[in-house]
């Protein structure tokens, strides 16, 4: 009879190390859990959001324009940001003073954003003045223009610091749904 009941907690003992295992390999290497913070991507994103962010999606296709990241902050690697990629390595980006955004020297069309693009003073990127992306960097934008901490404030990240693609939004649920890339695939 012990004999018995031991087999039966090594079984449930090994299940549940097994389980485990398998939860911790997928956190790591596969997909991460992440919940928005800040107003810098709404009216599409708000604080309180949650996410699932796919750290394996850029092994099998290359990075696109329009893609919603995480991030890890540029003046601090403990905190992550959520942003869209804008610009991917080798392309122009202008801020024009009138608020458009220029991608290689066409506007990009915008439809997620709420209010038009501006710049500081001070920031990386000026009015008119044309940033070209370095090789294995991307320039990154929050949604929410005014409200957001980016590549105009810090210029543009290091494709290595990106934590993978927002794919999928599990709360709220009235919200719950896949996120897709909403520029058309001639801008990608």
């Amino acid at each position: 009879m012990f004999k018995g009941a031991l087999d039966f907690v090594m079984d449930i003992l090994e299940t549940v190390v097994f389980i485990g295992s398998m939860f911790i390999v997928v956190y790591l290497f596969i997909l991460t859990p992440n919940q928005v913070k800040g107003a810098s991507m709404e009216p599409n994103f708000y604080t309180g959001d949650y996410i699932l962010t796919s750290r394996i999606t850029y092994k099998f296709r290359r990075l696109e324009r329009g893609d919603v990241v995480v991030l890890k902050a540029p003046t601090n690697p403990d905190i992550e940001y959520i942003k869209r990629i804008i610009g991917l390595p080798g392309d122009t980006v202008t801020v024009t003073s009138s608020g458009d955004v220029l991608i290689n020297g066409k506007v990009l069309k915008e439809n997620y954003i709420a209010a038009a693009t501006n710049v500081w003073d001070g920031g990386c990127v000026k009015a008119d003045v044309p940033y070209q992306v370095p090789s294995n960097e991307v320039f990154v934008m929050g949604d929410n223009r005014p409200r957001s901490s980016d590549s105009r404030e810090f210029c543009s990240i290091p494709i290595n610091t990106l934590i993978g693609q927002v794919f999928y939004r599990y709360f709220p649920v009235n919200k719950m749904g896949v996120i897709t890339n909403p520029l058309p695939s001639s801008v990608r």
